[in-house]
């Protein structure tokens, strides 16, 4: 089987185990018109799990043309398995495939879901692993696109979480600080909740010294895992 008949199988089984109206909900609940087939998380999962057995021991390059080929099918479903299988492929990656990565993320990603699926996981190891990108990250918190600019946050939680990169998420916090869109500040604001877990002092410090201009949305979702006293004190008006 080829990988055009591979993908057009997926895409077939995905078809197949679709809920309507779980889709419908799901596709009103996103209103960013995303398409997709409706297919809840479990049977995702199963089917994530089934097609890697058959695929996982490829060369590196087959495996992300593979996944350019889900990507490109034009429903989330396809993107999702994708980026799934980048996660996987994480130890092979290099970093002549930042290229790949960005450009799912720039040409394809358009809801929060998407983001969080490719930048929480293959993105985040990429640069954690390879942090002479991490100015190309910070660089995207200047583009229009939401999904970009929420990207610059969520790819450095994985470096956060492993005590790295305090300096370079603060900057990208601050940068976004003042955006009124609110699935930017929910982005930066968990990627400070996560480095409250290694670095409490110092973004605790970081979060007063800004609370008065930080957006409430940014802040509770900032602060959300300091005891009570704290919290009370970075709302306090």
């Amino acid at each position: 089987m080829n990988d055009r008949e591979l993908v057009k199988e997926i895409t077939r089984e995905l078809a197949a185990r679709a809920d309507p109206k779980y889709r419908e909900g799901a596709e009103r609940y996103f209103k960013e018109g995303i398409v997709l087939h409706g297919v809840r998380g479990p049977e995702m999962h199963d089917i994530i799990r089934k097609y890697w057995a058959q695929v996982k021991g490829r060369p590196k390059e087959e495996l992300l043309a593979l996944c350019d080929m889900l990507v490109a099918a034009g429903k989330q479903e396809e993107m999702i398995i994708a980026f799934f299988w980048a996660y996987k492929a994480r130890k092979i990656l290099e970093p002549s495939d930042f290229r790949t990565l960005e450009g799912w993320l720039k040409r394809y990603v358009s809801n929060w879901a998407a983001c969080d699926c490719l930048c929480a996981r293959a993105l985040g190891e990429f640069i954690f692993k390879y942090p002479e990108f991490i100015p190309n990250v910070r660089s995207w918190v200047k583009p229009k696109n939401r999904w970009v600019k929420r990207a610059a946050a969520v790819s450095v939680i994985i470096s956060l979480r492993r005590g790295a990169h305090l300096e370079d998420a603060l900057g990208i916090a601050d940068a976004m600080l003042l955006d009124g869109d609110d699935m930017v500040q929910k982005g930066y604001g968990w990627m400070l909740k996560e480095g409250t877990k290694r670095f409490p002092d110092e973004i605790f410090e970081f979060v007063m010294e800004r609370k008065d201009r930080m957006p409430r949305t940014a802040l509770r979702y900032a602060i959300e895992k300091y005891p009570q006293e704290m919290r009370k004190k970075a709302m306090a008006k």
